[in-house]
């Protein structure tokens, strides 16, 4: 995005799976982008680590903490654009520990707009997520569905997304948030479904444990994703508006599961009752998005279909699985 080129950039999660991907891709544009990656106590940056030591003179890595307003408010200043994708996204751990993702996913949004009132005005693209439609009553969804939340983490995805609605219509905050489906690719959590298949298909098991087979999902390769995030930076979509990425196509979970075999060239079978993610109420049965808002608005649409972008991800996997198998990757 040679718009973006020069300007000055938080990224905010960037030491996770989307948020490494996007840092990457800007760097390599020429961008100046502020890294902001969760605190810990080994110093690292995440899935930046092998980013940093390439020393780009572009990237200025942070460690920090999104619920911590003040060291919010001094990475926003002197940026133009924020893209805010710091997040608890672990669907089953919230309905453990829901206070949590309210202090990171509401608390921590709240202290983005705020930063962003107090400074110059940057263009903040918020990280929503299709979870917030729940089991939707129609589908194609449209971004003008219904938000109903069936799980804790989906709850605060939605009180962030109408906080940015509200800060763009109260204060005039030039925030416009931005509505993945499933995003997939290289980097991703093992607890993910598709890291979860590959990574037990490609350590040669007959037997692939699985949640449910039933449930639809629309998946969005994460190059695919990135480029919407650049395109809404720079697009004029006016503030307070929800955009949404997604194929316009789905497949169950079963259905993956035989895509899956097929990459790898494995043969293997499911057992799909020795593990229960969610409690049966809060399963979304499907997700199907209509992409034609994102076409109209920021003209992006996918390039990577289901299959290459599967296969591109067990390339990446093949060499990594044992260390993903005994790393614990939260993000």
């Amino acid at each position: 995005m040679s718009e973006l080129t020069g300007k000055r950039v938080l990224v905010t999660g960037a030491d996770g799976f989307i948020g490494s991907h996007l840092v990457e891709r800007l760097v390599d544009e020429g961008v100046q982008v502020r890294a902001l990656c969760v605190y810990n106590s080994n110093g690292s940056y995440g899935w930046l680590d092998e980013l940093d030591a390439r020393h780009p003179r572009n990237l200025d890595l942070r460690l920090g903490d999104i619920r911590d307003a003040k060291c919010v408010r001094g990475l926003v200043e002197d940026t133009d654009v924020v893209f805010h994708l710091a997040a608890l996204i672990a669907i089953p751990y919230s309905y453990q520990a829901p206070a949590s993702f309210v202090d990171t996913n509401v608390v921590g949004t709240l202290n983005v707009l705020e930063a962003a009132r107090e400074s110059n005005g940057p263009r903040v693209v918020n990280t929503s997520t299709s979870e917030v439609y729940g089991t939707p009553e129609h589908v194609p969804i449209r971004e003008s569905h219904e938000l109903r939340a069936f799980s804790p983490y989906a709850a605060t995805k939605i009180a962030a997304d109408k906080l940015c609605e509200a800060y763009a219509r109260s204060f005039g905050i030039d925030v416009v948030t931005l509505r993945p489906f499933n995003t997939f690719g290289p980097r991703q959590s093992l607890r993910a479904v598709i890291p979860t298949i590959l990574a037990q298909l490609l350590a040669g098991r007959e037997v692939v444990n699985l949640g449910s087979v039933w449930p639809k999902r629309d998946f969005t390769y994460v190059a695919d994703t990135v480029d919407g995030f650049l395109r809404t930076a720079v697009s004029d979509v006016p503030p307070g508006e929800v955009v949404q990425l997604g194929t316009g196509s789905c497949v169950s979970i079963g259905e993956l599961f035989e895509l899956c075999c097929e990459v790898t060239g494995a043969s293997a079978e499911i057992e799909s009752e020795s593990l229960r993610f969610r409690p049966d109420a809060g399963e979304v049965e499907i997700l199907l998005s209509d992409p034609s808002r994102a076409w109209d608005l920021i003209s992006w649409k996918p390039a990577t279909d289901l299959a290459e972008g599967l296969a591109l991800t067990v390339e990446w996997m093949k060499p990594r699985v044992d260390h993903l198998r005994s790393e614990r990757y939260h993000r």
